[in-house]
């Protein structure tokens, strides 16, 4: 199978998850084998309690193995709060975030990933709030041997993908809601769900869609047809809706921000899917709609606490990976330990974190992190 057709293929199934959760699974098992991989997963990772859970795996890795990381090794895992420190959207490697040398000597790599012949993990944010994210990542075997550019550009491929599926599914939120119920179930829901045809033509709106096509600030009804004030968006409209019709060759679903008006207190932003191809075309047949326009007010990005102190104090980022894991892990035996460096190592870049921090104890420093997390993080 041709590039091209296998990530059309895996962009359907991704957006087929919306309406039905039970075939994560199967997508992420051909996202594995499409970004050439050994396992895959949707995760999220508190920096703050070294704490996470998986949402859904291939099943690549063994249940034992995902018990044992959860419960022990996410604290000895020497990348999983500077991960923090990167951008959503950008694939990060471990050698990104570590010296790989160094990490071939934590405990982490030694005990967990080595049995499994594991050598590298590549993940994205798909959401980021302090001090939790949800992430998807690939691992990395030694067959494969580790990250290079052409699994980061089929990551980039891939992750915005995963990332609205997600995004929608939160919007939605349909769990095991039929196509037969769907209407009643958009009624329900708070955020504005619009079924179009191919030429924006309004088919179906639900309770919150009519309270926003009513007021007319954000998006509104000309003439039948779903319309933007601003001309730009509503060219952009007309172009997806446009599109959607031939299936998810198009390039799947797409996410607009819709332009602030003086009358628009809050910012909006619009996801369209495609509802021609897989699973999703139950849900359209009601209404011989090719998409659906989800509408809702755009979740500003919570501050990373890692990155805001990187930039504040000018750390570098093994200075904040030294930092965090002070504060983590406690005295220099223990966080060389963890980190696979020499005592001497850790105290030369405690010693330079001291000196730009201000700061001259262990206990300062956790003072310091707690301030810049916040009494408010969930």
């Amino acid at each position: 199978m041709q590039e091209s057709e296998q990530l059309s293929n895996l962009i359907a199934d991704i957006y087929d998850t919306v309406l039905d959760k039970s075939l994560w699974p199967a997508a992420l098992k051909k996202a594995t084998g499409f970004i050439q991989g050994e396992a895959s997963a949707i995760f999220w990772n508190d920096a703050a309690s070294d704490s996470g859970d998986v949402f859904f795996d291939d099943g690549g890795i063994s249940p034992e193995y995902r018990r044992l990381y959860f419960e022990k090794y996410v604290a000895l895992n020497p990348t999983t709060t500077i991960r923090f420190f990167t951008e959503i959207g950008e694939p990060t490697a471990t050698a990104d975030l570590v010296p790989y040398d160094e990490f071939l000597q934590t405990r982490f790599y030694r005990e967990w990933a080595k049995p499994q012949g594991l050598v590298d993990f590549v993940s994205v944010f798909l959401e980021k709030a302090a001090p939790k994210a949800a992430m998807f990542g690939v691992f990395r075997h030694e067959r494969q041997g580790i990250v290079d550019p052409q699994t980061r550009q089929r990551v980039r491929l891939v992750a915005p993908h995963i990332q609205r599926a997600v995004l929608i599914s939160k919007v939605i939120d349909l769990k095991q809601v039929e196509a037969a119920s769907l209407a009643q179930a958009f009624d329900g829901l708070r955020a504005g769900v619009i079924l179009v045809d191919c030429e924006g033509r309004v088919l179906h709106a639900n309770a919150a869609a009519h309270v926003i096509l009513g007021e007319g600030r954000v998006l509104r009804v000309t003439q039948g047809r779903l319309v933007s004030g601003d001309a730009r968006t509503d060219s952009d409209l007309r172009t997806i809706f446009a599109a959607a019709a031939q299936g998810d060759s198009a390039g799947g679903a797409k996410e607009i921000p819709l332009p602030v008006t003086p009358e628009t207190t809050e910012p909006y932003i619009a996801h369209i899917l495609p509802l021609v191809a897989g699973e999703r075309r139950h849900a359209a047949l009601r209404y011989a709609a090719t998409a659906a326009v989800f509408v809702h007010k755009a979740a500003l990005e919570a501050f990373s606490p890692p990155a805001v102190m990187a930039e504040t104090f000018k750390l570098t980022m093994t200075e904040l990976r030294v930092l965090f894991a002070i504060v983590e892990v406690g005295g220099v035996p223990e966080v060389a330990q963890v980190l696979g460096i020499a005592p001497s190592t850790v105290r030369t870049h405690l010693s330079r974190v001291y000196e730009k921090t201000g700061v001259g104890r262990q206990a300062d420093l956790v003072k310091l992190v707690a301030g810049f997390v916040g009494p408010l993080s969930a």
